[in-house]
């Protein structure tokens, strides 16, 4: 039998998507206002962020706000808008002092002129760090990446720019949200939900999932341990039968050549 991919040791863990799930039931577990459990959430990030370090993850992407999160009572949004604000200015120094690269993804439409323009100096001033990706979700969703990738590629074929028979796999990723970086290895989810909630539909496609029973703001170092190594062992076959090689499995998984490392 040929040599099969068992620990996925020809699978690094490259990429980490997060849903961050449970901050509400956390808050009211202690008899808090909710808005406690998303400070609490929002202090996780750091743990996250030093864990997957620890295990030279290169990026790493954080569902924060949904496009379905809007309709949530307007004082959970309005605070949660404040908090997203007070970290990106607190935390972008920090990141650049780290050499992170932050990226954030989503509709900003709907965003204050004061949050956009701190989106965009925080981006500005750690667009050139190589150490890491973090990439935050803000008013994101999958459907609507999706959408607006074929809206852009349908503009193009209008024009004339384009051939319809020139669209693929690969011409449709570069259109998305996360076109510059390799897809997720591992997503994980807290509070002990199981599901995508419209979160990298895409990207998510060969993913491997890791459902954690805790509520985000628990989510410590040690629970990304217990998730890394459940995702050690398994086996990634990317469609191929579990007796083909790791070379056959290493072909199939290797990211599109116009990706780049973050």
């Amino acid at each position: 039998m040929a040599e099969v991919l068992g620990g996925d040791s020809a699978q690094p863990l490259r990429h980490v998507a997060v849903i961050m799930d449970g901050n509400n039931r956390w808050a009211r577990a202690r008899g808090l206002a909710g808005h406690e459990g998303h400070r609490a959430g929002v202090e996780r990030v750091r743990d996250m962020i030093e864990s997957c370090q620890r295990y030279h993850v290169e990026v790493v992407t954080l569902f924060a706000f949904s496009s379905e999160n809007w309709q949530r009572p307007a004082l959970e949004v309005s605070a949660l808008m404040k908090l997203f604000s007070t970290y990106i200015k607190k935390e972008a120094k920090v990141l650049h002092e780290r050499g992170i690269r932050l990226q954030v993804i989503g509709e900003r439409g709907r965003f204050s002129s004061r949050l956009k323009k701190r989106i965009a100096d925080a981006e500005l001033l750690t667009a050139g760090n190589t150490a890491m990706t973090l990439v935050l979700a803000v008013d994101y969703g999958g459907r609507q990446d999706i959408v607006v990738a074929s809206q852009k590629l349908a503009q193009q074929a209008v024009d004339g720019s384009l051939a319809v028979t020139d669209i693929d796999e690969d011409l449709f990723e570069k259109n998305l949200s996360l076109a510059d970086l390799p897809p997720p290895d591992l997503c994980i989810r807290t509070a002990g939900e199981q599901r995508i909630s419209n979160f990298l539909l895409w990207q998510l496609a060969y993913s491997e999932f890791y459902f954690a029973e805790c509520y985000w703001p628990d989510f410590d170092a040690a629970a990304f341990d217990l998730a890394a190594a459940a995702y050690y062992q398994r086996q990634r076959r990317f469609g191929l039968s579990q007796e083909q090689t790791v070379e056959d499995v290493k072909q199939v998984a290797k990211p599109s050549d116009t990706r780049v490392s973050a």
